[in-house]
This record gives structure tokens, C-alpha cells and sequence, in this order.
């Protein structure tokens, strides 16, 4: 047992391309800001094509993907639990091996949410952000899954997805503070959801409520809670690494968050209100049935 925890702590945090990792234009495949831009314009440009393709031959039945989407979300549920098990060790070992040039400031706690000025993105913890980065590139394909299938255009997924992409970019370019707990809460949330994902795929019950939207208003809610604990130790502790491209963070983590309980509150309107039709024509039926029943009675009475 004790082997196979070695190997594992070792294929996680200490093999070379892990601790040798540099944020650069010339050792990053999508550093730039150009490789960004037209990745996000792409992305929204081929879900809007794809939209007005399927409306142009009125396709009214959904696009027969067969295991596709369910494979996808199996993939994105494991390699979200590699990138949150990567990361928590990854930050165990960053604490334990640079204690010695911050703790006299700063608990490790502090550290995980306010970097020291000057940090620069590489090493560990910052291989595993950039993990996290591509793994947004893959992340978007759900977007035609549900294009394709639903017929319907998500605005809200898909101005998360380009707001989630645009962030994790910004993470590693300006080593911003925060960044490692909102990893491992996102990669923690998106591996149970899509394994549920996965779970409703393959044809297995759903749960009473809406539960992708619910991790995912958790997860924005817990974002924005954390984000007020960077404000107070960047305002007492002298300055956190990143604080500007922090400030576009928190507007879109808030903006988002804005969105998704909208969104939540719509949903469970709208169930109450199907379920109120549902108990109202059940009444509607039952009294329809026992007038039937009566009027039997009273013919067999004449």
C-alpha cells in the first residue's frame, strides 16, 4: 500500500514535467493571448452555426450520438478527480517545501487563497492550473452534444464556459491569488456532476431536484465566499500576487452568479407549477370518476 502511495505522490507532484513546468508563449501550447481570443471566437462562432444548421433543415428529432455523451462525461469525471487529487497534493507539497519563506506572515491557508507578490506560474501547483486550463477546451464539446440533441442554444452554458476558459487563462498568466481553492472546489463539483451525468446517461434515475444546477450554484456561492477572504488578506497582509486580473475574476464569478440563481429559481417555479397541474387534474380526474360512479348507482336504483 504504502508503495503504490509513493508512486502515486510521485506521478502527481514530483516527476520532472510536473516540477520543471513553466507558464511561457514558447513551452505552453495556448498561452498567448491570440491562441485565447480566437479559441473563444471559435468555440461561440461553431455552436451558432451549428444552432442555425440544424434550424435551416428543420431537424426536429435529436441527433443520434449513440455512447458519445456519456462516454464524454465519464472521461471529463475522471480527469477531473486526476486534476483535484493532482492539485490538493501538488499544494500539500508547495507548502511543505516553501513554509520557510512565508510562514511567519501567512497560515497555509492564507497562502492557498493570497500568493506572495512576485509568484511566478510555474512549478506544481501551476502544472496542475494548466491542466485544469486545457481541460476547459475539452470541457466545451458538451455544448454540442446538447446542441445536437436538445436543439437548443444555451446562452447561459455557453457564456460560462467562455467566462471559465478566459479566467483559468488569466490564472496562469498573471499567477493570480485564489486560484488553487477555486480548482480544486470546480474540479471537485464537475467530477460528481458529470458522473451523475454519466449516471443519468446510461439510463439510471434522476434525482427530485435539479442537481447539476444546484453543485453548480454551490460552487459559484463557495467562489464568491472565498473571494472575500482574498479582499481582507490582500487589504491586512500586504498584497496579494495577481489582484487585478482577481478584480475581473470576482465581476464574472459574480455575474455568473447572478445568472445560475436566476436560473435555479425559474426551474423550481417552474416544477411547482407543473406539479400543481399534475395535482389539480389528478383532483379533476378523481371527481370526474366518482361523478361516473354515482351516476351508475342512480341508474341502477331507477
Amino acid at each position: 500500500m504504502g508503495t503504490v502511495t509513493q508512486r502515486l505522490v510521485y506521478w502527481l507532484t514530483e516527476h520532472p514535467e510536473i516540477t520543471k513546468f513553466r507558464w511561457s508563449t514558447t513551452h505552453s501550447w495556448g498561452s498567448t493571448w491570440s491562441f485565447l481570443l480566437s479559441s473563444m471566437a471559435a468555440y461561440l462562432l461553431l455552436s451558432l452555426v451549428l444552432h442555425l444548421f440544424l434550424i435551416l433543415f428543420r431537424r426536429r428529432r435529436p441527433v443520434p450520438l449513440g455512447p458519445i455523451p456519456a462516454l464524454h462525461s465519464l472521461s471529463m469525471s475522471l480527469i477531473y478527480a486526476v486534476i483535484f487529487t493532482g492539485t490538493v497534493f501538488s499544494a500539500a507539497a508547495e507548502i511543505r517545501d516553501t513554509r520557510w519563506f512565508w510562514r511567519r506572515s501567512k497560515t497555509p491557508l492564507q497562502w492557498l487563497l493570497c500568493f506572495p507578490l512576485g509568484t511566478r506560474p510555474s512549478g506544481r501547483v501551476f502544472f496542475w492550473s494548466y491542466a485544469y486550463y486545457l481541460s476547459r477546451f475539452l470541457d466545451m464539446f458538451r455544448t454540442y452534444f446538447t446542441i445536437l440533441q436538445r436543439r437548443k442554444l444555451g446562452f447561459l452554458n455557453i457564456f460560462k464556459n467562455l467566462m471559465l476558459l478566459c479566467m483559468s487563462f488569466l490564472w496562469l498568466e498573471f499567477s493570480q491569488s485564489f486560484q488553487l481553492v477555486a480548482i480544486m472546489l470546480a474540479t471537485l463539483v464537475y467530477s460528481v456532476v458529470y458522473g451523475y451525468r454519466f449516471w443519468r446517461a446510461i439510463g439510471q434515475p434522476s434525482t427530485c431536484f435539479p442537481f447539476v444546477l444546484s453543485c453548480q450554484t454551490v460552487l459559484l456561492g463557495c467562489n464568491v465566499l472565498c473571494h472575500v477572504g482574498v479582499l481582507l488578506l490582500h487589504l491586512r497582509k500586504g498584497g496579494c500576487n495577481g489582484i487585478g486580473a482577481w478584480i475581473f475574476n470576482s465581476v464574472l464569478n459574480a455575474t455568473m452568479l447572478l445568472l445560475f440563481v436566476n436560473s435555479f429559481v425559474r426551474k423550481m417555479h417552474s416544477r411547482r407549477r407543473r406539479r400543481r397541474r399534475k395535482v389539480e387534474d389528478d383532483s379533476l380526474l378523481h371527481s370526474l370518476n366518482e361523478e361516473k360512479v354515482e351516476n351508475k348507482i342512480k341508474d341502477k336504483n331507477l
